[in-house]
């Protein structure tokens, strides 16, 4: 690992900033933090293509970041609107079928919860750099001609040696009666927002001492360009050593893939997704996010419109437990395909 820190940052980004191997990243993350090089990170859910590029060559703007205010993208002055966002779904029966499939391993016990996700076709006029420039969010991100993120959920932060999960769980329209009070008094949403928030402190406890949940089931509101959501978040702390910058990328990689967007067991329930879901997420509920030489900050990658052969491909899903309700669960994955445009 010594060795690499004097290698040629330029020569890296070249040569790796589309690395197959996990192994690569996490070796250039710590190698990059040992020098206090600030560095953005891109990293997928499979974790088989991270990017992870020091800051100083984000240049060619064929990536435009904005991480919390962070950003290497200006004021961009536009007159594009949204006039057309037409969400075209999988049928139910379709998303019943992967379902009931959940259903089975759940109980066969081989999964508590389980998050599944589904492409919905979109239907806009807008390009992926229109829908970075326009949405507000915690977390935007655009990688030319591949996809755009837009989301509202923290991922890890990391400041002064104080490690910080914020997992989200949990959506209900805000317009619907007593919107606050029946997400926050649901059995189901609690029994599944207390699994992510436990398996996220077992995550931490493997990398931090002194771990503990210093909030716990509180609201976050999203506006958007379709109805307006209220979206249940939780805080875990801890405490890393004081020589985390040089662990920066093994911290990280411990936590992958984030708890909210997979599930628990986590190894089991990775495996159920692959054969589960339709098409493999790639990017989709990975984590984005940089490091600026002491402090960290990232998101998960929900909120996502990928391009492909087909078109734009807006990935949304939520967390399944024996208690779900197919129809419940099917207008939950409808309710995420939006754009918080206000």
């Amino acid at each position: 690992m010594e060795g690499l820190v004097v290698l040629d940052y330029t020569s890296i980004y070249c040569e790796l900033h589309n690395m197959s191997k996990r192994d690569d990243a996490i070796i250039l993350m710590n190698a990059l933090g040992a020098r206090r090089v600030p560095f953005l990170f891109i990293v997928d859910f499979e974790m088989n293509d991270p990017i992870i590029i020091p800051l100083e060559q984000v240049r060619d703007g064929n990536i435009l970041y904005d991480i919390n205010g962070f950003t290497n993208c200006h004021s961009v002055e536009t007159s594009k609107v949204c006039t057309k966002f037409r969400r075209v779904a999988v049928p139910f029966e379709i998303y019943k079928l992967g379902f009931e499939q959940v259903q089975q391993e759940l109980h066969k016990g081989n999964s508590y919860l389980l998050n599944l996700t589904f492409p919905t076709t979109l239907e806009t006029d807008l390009r992926l750099e229109d829908f970075f420039h326009l949405s507000s969010a915690k977390y935007r991100l655009v990688v030319k001609n591949s996809f755009v993120v837009f989301s509202p959920e923290i991922f890890v932060r990391i400041c002064d040696g104080k490690i910080s999960c914020f997992p989200m769980k949990g959506t209900i329209d805000a317009e619907a009666k007593d919107a606050e009070a029946r997400i926050l008094n649901d059995p189901k949403e609690l029994a599944e927002h207390t699994t992510i928030v436990d398996l996220i402190r077992n995550d931490l406890n493997c990398v931090a001492k002194r771990v503990y949940v210093e909030k716990f089931r509180y609201i976050d509101h999203i506006r958007t360009n379709l109805k307006n959501l209220l979206q249940v978040s939780s805080k875990i702390t801890g405490w890393l050593p004081t020589d985390y910058p040089k662990h920066i990328g093994t911290i990280l990689f411990s936590l992958l893939p984030a708890g909210s967007v997979t599930g628990a067991p986590k190894r089991k329930t990775v495996e159920i997704i692959k054969a589960v879901e339709p098409c493999r997420r790639g990017y989709f509920t990975g984590v984005t996010g940089y490091f600026d030489g002491s402090k960290l900050d990232s998101g998960v990658m929900i909120r996502f419109i990928e391009k492909t052969h087909a078109g734009l491909m807006y990935k949304s899903g939520g967390g399944i437990t024996v208690y779900s309700n197919a129809e419940n669960e099917y207008q939950e994955m409808l309710d995420k395909v939006y754009v918080p445009i206000v």
